[in-house]
């Protein structure tokens, strides 16, 4: 069967995550390149509360990848990250094959911004309430002060 490129969203304990970053977040690329799969991009997306509790947990850590893998091989893939004490759920889709570039290209700018990269200011959106942002809309249009 052909290689194809997956998406895996993971949630991952935040507790042993913030213990050990490095060796939890670490796990997932071992499983997936021990099933023979080449991993593309792995990177921390965001940690929050959760909707409902897993396992006990009312946070956890979300960790996205994308990854190349015979399709033979994702049930393994499955059983492993089912097995892990760390990994809560998994969530894995098959790329479009059209798309593929350009979703790893987003998910590794959206990591080096993450890390400190060399976005400005400018550059990022900025988190206002929706009545300021009215307000600051209005003022860009004509100039004067909303009321």
């Amino acid at each position: 069967m052909a290689e194809n490129v997956y998406e895996g969203m993971f949630i991952l304990d935040s507790n042993r995550y913030g213990r050990d970053h490095e060796g939890i977040s670490g796990q997932i690329p071992e499983i997936i390149e021990k099933a023979g799969g080449q991993m593309l991009v792995s990177r921390l997306w965001e940690e929050r509360r959760l909707a409902y509790p897993i396992k006990g947990h009312r946070k956890g850590t979300y960790w996205l990848t994308y990854f190349r893998l015979d399709g033979e091989k994702l049930t393994e893939v499955q059983r492993q990250c089912g097995l892990s004490e760390s990994i809560l759920r998994v969530l894995f889709l098959k790329v479009d094959p059209r798309i593929v570039d350009a979703l790893v290209e987003h998910a590794n700018a959206g990591h080096a911004s993450a890390s400190g990269g060399d976005k400005s200011a400018e550059d990022k959106p900025a988190k206002a309430k929706p009545a300021e942002a009215a307000t600051a809309a209005a003022e860009a249009t004509d100039g004067t002060p909303a009321e």
